[in-house]
């Protein structure tokens, strides 16, 4: 079998030979009538005695040997065949097809179209033209790249070798459309909003850290979509917005995680936690029907249904049921004690880490769709205490096939008390918790010129990649990989 080098020098020997005849290895333009597709679901009405079409396409396939070859073209609409008999074509041209084309070259081919005896739309070829010269080839077809760490790096051969990862795309890119359109159909304006920040707000997490030169201060990439900034909206009088954007986040991958990322959040004045988990279930019904045709889902192995009741946990009861811990009440060292009976490792140690430790420990057995309420106020520093049940707050997040996949809260409007909650995650900072949230005291100032009350919601291509049954890293284009050493 030849190695990679000596295709290579194959290749470059063909290119040459195509330049020895006068023929571009590499046009600008190359005749294309219409795109596969068209061709493909138009195909009777083009079939027209005598009348020349070109169409053109990446060589997936050649069959056959001789007099006669089946060429396979893909456009990225469509797959289509094009069909060169030596008796209907001239034969410098067939010659010189059969010397220099190899599969992976881009083509155009023209000639009248017609079909063969078993039935497949075809075009009969009298002439072609180079598109592109490959240099290297594709994948072997049945196998594409098996290496994963290999297929993420050039994903462009993996996209183009497997048309259900580029149909998958497609999907991902309806979802984002299906959101957009719900969001501006139920009155919400689209707002763009700041990707530097001084300060991270918004969720608790480790952010990446740059420099600013022209202020000569730090910065840092966002970790939400504009939460104060969408809250400062609010205030300005902003009845409902939205922003669908790039989140940053300096922590470890997994199949649920990355450090780069799509969310949506919007923020809705005069609405609290519960008009949102209405709206949320609404939104999410929409996007299943709307790009997948259907509610029903099987992920992570669990079976749910969107359609169905959405029933609602108590975090805190739902800790205490599976665990025996009231985490409202109970000791750090209980708290501590608990998570290494229960096998579960765990690496922040106060009391807010342990708390969603031990959270994370019970979800992975609910399948959904299910909505968690009620979290403790220690670990949403941004929601409203709640009325009902002290020490928590208005919050929600939908639970799917054992994680959560939205988050939502009646958002904290009272000065006095967020700045009471900025002081604490202060101290959680200077006691070494790395994703404590960022103080931002201008926002406090904000909320003492007065913000209404207001929903907030935060999802976003987690959701899809559920959906689709896919770790989130496989539904990124093109995911951050560690350089080669």
């Amino acid at each position: 079998m030849a190695s990679i080098e000596e295709l290579r020098v194959a290749r470059l020997q063909k290119l040459h030979r195509l330049q020895e005849v006068g023929m571009d290895p590499y046009p600008s333009d190359i005749p294309r009538d219409y795109p596969l597709n068209i061709v493909r679901d138009e195909f009777q009405g083009l079939v027209v005695e005598g009348k020349e079409y070109s169409i053109a396409g990446r060589v997936m396939a050649i069959r056959g040997q001789g007099a006669i070859l089946f060429v396979v073209l893909d456009d990225g609409t469509a797959k289509f065949q094009a069909v060169f008999k030596k008796d209907t074509i001239d034969e410098k041209v067939f010659s010189l097809f059969v010397e220099c084309v190899d599969i992976g070259d881009f083509i155009s081919v023209s000639g009248t179209f017609f079909t063969t005896e078993r039935g497949e739309p075809s075009m009969l070829v009298k002439n072609w033209m180079m598109g592109t010269k490959t240099l290297l080839p594709l994948p072997e077809k049945w196998h594409g790249i098996t290496d994963d760490d290999e297929r993420l790096r050039k994903r462009y051969l993996d996209i183009a070798m497997n048309t259900e990862l580029r149909d998958m795309f497609y999907k991902k890119a309806q979802f984002w459309k299906a959101v957009r359109d719900f969001m501006i159909d139920h009155g919400f304006l689209e707002v763009e909003t700041p990707t530097l920040e001084l300060t991270t707000g918004g969720a608790e997490a480790n952010p990446f850290k740059t420099h600013h030169k022209d202020f000569d201060v730090s910065v840092y990439l966002r970790i939400s979509i504009g939460e104060l900034w969408q809250k400062r909206l609010m205030a300005a009088g902003f009845p409902k917005t939205f922003e669908i954007g790039r989140a940053y986040r300096n922590e470890g991958t997994s199949p649920e995680h990355l450090q780069e990322f799509t969310n949506m959040e919007f923020y809705w004045a005069y609405a609290d936690y519960r008009d949102g988990m209405k709206f949320t279930t609404l939104l999410c019904r929409d996007i299943a029907q709307k790009v997948f045709g259907t509610t029903k889902f099987t992920t992570r192995g669990h079976t749910f249904d969107l359609n169905d009741e959405w029933t609602t946990i108590e975090y805190v009861d739902e800790i205490k049921k599976q665990t025996g811990i009231d985490v409202l009440l109970a000791t750090e060292d209980e708290m501590r004690a608990k998570l290494e009976e229960l096998k579960v490792k765990y690496t922040g140690t106060n009391r807010e880490r342990l708390t969603d430790t031990l959270w994370k420990y019970c979800r992975k057995n609910i399948s959904g769709p299910a909505f968690l309420i009620h979290h403790p106020k220690l670990v949403s520093p941004l929601a409203k205490e709640s009325k009902t049940r002290p020490g928590t707050v208005e919050r929600f997040q939908l639970i799917l096939a054992g994680s959560e996949l939205v988050n939502g809260f009646s958002e904290l409007n009272d000065p006095l008390d967020q700045r009471a909650r900025f002081e604490l995650q202060q101290k959680l900072i200077e006691g070494g918790d790395d994703e404590a949230m960022m103080p931002e005291w201008d926002f406090v100032e904000m909320l003492e010129h007065g913000m209404p009350p207001t929903c907030g919601f935060g999802f976003g291509e987690r959701f899809f990649a559920f959906l689709v049954d896919k770790p989130i890293r496989e539904t990124q284009l093109f995911p951050l990989m560690r350089p080669k050493e």
